[in-house]
């Protein structure tokens, strides 16, 4: 069996590592990318070892001064939320910065790109979960001090029914109806007041989508292409079945009602592994990866930029008669458990993505004893 070089050992530890990892010459020429550096800057890293940085940032970018200072004081330094945009890396680079000296080839630096969108999706994710919290005390409070005297109000119309005119009747009837609609309301807000835990087992994500798919398709979905890119090989998903397929459901019909009737609309469900961030399970100590990926894409017209950012807050909708109740469900749901929930979008298409813990299976006593013997 050959035993790696030290360099070879280098390579393969730095294309394990998930972030895009570059090694810039005194020269300015990028003598190293990674893996994930390839996909970054959209070079092959015999490519990227023609030119300089400078070709594939923008002009006058911070990343080149930060690299100089390193390179000057041979000390590390750190940048974050650092804009790299341009036409080449894409709309909305955000970045943190990571560059150090390379003390066995002087003048070299390593930088390392750290992409901000996973680190804001955990922010934006706390804001969804207090949002959720916010209707959870709402909602109690609705049940208790609206619907009682909706059934006072409601008893009365159907009294004054009988006793009023034909012309009149129709007034206590539209009472009736507006007072059903409100308990309605308040009956969906109720849901988000249910705070017992969460019942869970090793659920088969692929079973949940084709349910929700034949759901759709014998429904609000009839005329539109539903589509399936699976991964086959993916393990269970730790959750709810029924949440799931209130979560699934939400976001189909979701996406069926963005397309409309418009020809040529398609909906495309979507599994696959991915290295996961980590997170706390509420309710517990653990922190667990979620490296299951389920996304709900449709290319319809995109979310108004200005929605996007508050799309999981109670209340906000897009449709005429939207409750704006659904999507701040679903990330309630997707919160308990221990999973992030977001939405990209644009005038191509939107796509929902959850990330979600998978199924482990629980560890006996023997698994811990060997696991003290080894330590």
């Amino acid at each position: 069996m050959n035993t790696p070089t030290n360099a070879d050992a280098a390579s393969i530890v730095l294309n394990t590592i998930r972030h895009p990892v570059i090694m810039v010459g005194p020269d300015g020429n990028i003598t190293f990318a990674n893996a994930d550096a390839e996909d970054f800057f959209r070079s092959s890293a015999a490519m990227l070892s023609h030119y300089t940085l400078e070709r594939f940032v923008p002009f006058g970018s911070p990343l080149l001064a930060l690299v100089e200072q390193v390179r000057e004081r041979r000390a590390p330094f750190n940048e974050y939320r650092v804009d790299i945009s341009s036409p080449r890396l894409g709309a909305e680079k955000i970045v943190d910065l990571y560059v150090a000296p390379a003390p066995e080839l002087p003048g070299s630096v390593v930088v390392m790109f750290q992409e901000r969108s996973m680190a804001d999706k955990i922010d934006r994710q706390m804001t969804h979960r207090g949002a959720a919290r916010s209707v959870t005390g709402l909602a109690a409070m609705l049940a208790h001090e609206i619907k009682n005297p909706l059934s006072g109000i409601r008893g009365a119309a159907q009294l004054l029914e009988s006793v009023v005119s034909d012309e009149d009747r129709a007034l206590t009837r539209l009472i009736t109806d507006e007072t059903d609609r409100i308990v309605s309301l308040v009956d969906r807000m109720e849901v988000f007041s249910d705070e017992r835990p969460i019942e869970r087992q090793p659920v088969n994500i692929h079973v949940v989508l084709d349910h929700v798919k034949a759901i759709a398709k014998n429904g609000f979905a009839s005329k539109i292409k539903v589509m399936e890119d699976y991964d086959p090989s993916l393990p269970p998903v730790y959750a709810n079945r029924d949440q799931l397929v209130q979560v699934f459901l939400n976001l189909v019909k979701n996406a069926a009602e963005a397309l409309g009737n418009e020809p040529g609309g398609e909906i495309t469900l979507s599994t696959a592994f991915r290295p996961g961030i980590r997170l706390s399970v509420p309710g517990t100590q653990d922190r667990v990866s979620l490296p299951l990926e389920f996304c709900v894409h449709d290319n319809g017209p995109g979310v108004p930029n200005d929605i996007l950012p508050i799309l999981f807050d109670p209340f906000i909708t897009t449709k005429p008669n939207g409750s704006g109740l659904g999507l701040a469900l679903v990330a309630k749901i997707v919160g308990e458990h221990g999973g992030v929930i977001e939405c990209d979008s644009s005038a191509r298409g939107t796509v929902f993505r959850i990330l979600m813990p998978t199924w482990r299976e629980p560890r006996g006593y023997e698994d811990i004893y060997q696991e003290g013997r080894m330590a």
